[in-house]
C-alpha cells in the first residue's frame, strides 16, 4: 500500500500538476495539506474520476487538509482534539477499510513564525495537543500513520544550510524537542528509518533560486506506530516533482506498507 503526503500549496494552483502526479505515481492514499479551499469548492471530480474517495477539512484562503483514498474511509474526524476554540483546519483522521484497517492522520502543523510571539505559542501548544492525540492512538494498537507538513526541521542534516535556520520556528530547540517527544512515545519517522544520510529535502522556497541551488529543507514527515512501522517496506521523496510545471514548493513523500 502506497501512502503519500503532499503539501500542494493551493488546490486551484495545482489543478493540473496534482492529477498528473497521481496518474504517474499511482498512490493508494494521499494526505494533502494547504488545499486553501472550503469543502464545497474542492474539485472532488478530479479525484473521484480517478477512483479516489475524498474527505476534506477545508478553510477559505489558507490551511485545509484532505484525504484521497482508493479504499473506503470510515470514522472520519476533523480537527485536532484539545482546544474547542481552535478553528484552523489543520487535522483530519480516518480509518482505511480493507483487509487490515489503518488509522490515517493528515496534518498541517503551524509554522510558528515570527518568534517569539503568539504564533509560536500556538505552534508549541498545538504540538502538545498532537502528542496527546498520538498517545491515545497508540493505545488502540492499530497501525497508525501520522503524515503531513510538520513545519519541523528535525536535525541539522535536514537542511542544506542549517545555520540560516537557527532563529526560525521550524528549527528552534523547543520545536525539535517537541518533535522528539512525539517520537519517544514509540513512533518511527519513516524516512530516517530507511535513509540515514543527509542531503534529502522536501521543500524548496520559491525565492532566491532555492530549487536551482538545492537549498532545501526536510519538513514533510510520516510517523508510524509500531504496528505500521513493522510493515514499512520503503519510503521515498519524489524530488523531481519540484521541477515540473507550476509546482508546489513542497514535493510528495511516500511510504510503501505491507498491508
Amino acid at each position: 500500500m502506497k501512502i503519500a503526503t503532499f503539501n500542494i500549496n493551493g488546490i486551484k494552483a495545482r489543478a493540473e500538476a496534482l492529477p498528473a502526479w497521481l496518474d504517474e505515481a499511482a498512490p493508494d492514499i494521499v494526505l494533502l495539506q494547504e488545499i486553501k479551499s472550503v469543502d464545497e469548492a474542492f474539485p472532488r471530480d478530479l479525484f473521484e474520476d480517478r477512483g479516489y474517495f475524498v474527505e476534506t477539512h477545508g478553510q477559505k484562503g489558507f490551511n485545509g487538509v484532505a484525504i484521497l483514498s482508493k479504499l473506503p474511509l470510515e470514522d472520519v474526524e476533523r480537527g485536532l482534539p484539545g482546544d474547542a476554540e481552535d478553528e484552523q483546519a489543520r487535522w483530519i483522521e480516518a480509518t482505511v477499510v480493507g483487509k487490515d484497517a489503518i488509522r490515517l492522520c493528515g496534518l498541517y502543523l503551524p509554522n510558528g513564525n515570527p518568534v517569539p510571539g503568539p504564533k509560536y505559542d500556538y505552534k508549541l501548544a498545538w504540538m502538545g495537543r498532537m502528542r496527546a492525540r498520538a498517545a491515545d492512538l497508540l493505545a488502540t494498537e492499530m497501525p497508525v500513520v501520522m503524515a503531513g507538513d510538520y513545519n519541523v526541521i528535525p536535525q541539522a542534516e535536514d537542511a542544506a544550510r542549517p545555520e540560516v535556520w537557527t532563529e526560525d520556528a521550524l528549527f528552534l530547540p523547543q520545536t525539535r524537542a517537541a518533535f522528539r517527544r512525539l517520537l519517544n512515545l514509540g513512533y518511527t519517522e519513516a524516512f530516517r528509518a530507511r535513509e540515514p544520510r543527509p542531503g534529502h529535502y522536501s521543500f524548496w522556497d520559491y525565492q532566491a533560486g532555492a530549487w536551482e541551488r538545492n537549498n532545501g529543507i526536510r519538513i514533510d514527515h510520516l510517523l508510524l506506530s509500531p504496528q505500521a512501522a513493522d510493515r514499512l517496506r520503503d519510503c521515498q521523496i519524489d524530488k523531481a516533482v519540484r521541477g515540473g510545471d507550476k509546482p508546489s514548493d513542497h514535493v510528495p513523500v511516500w511510504i510503501d506498507l505491507d498491508a
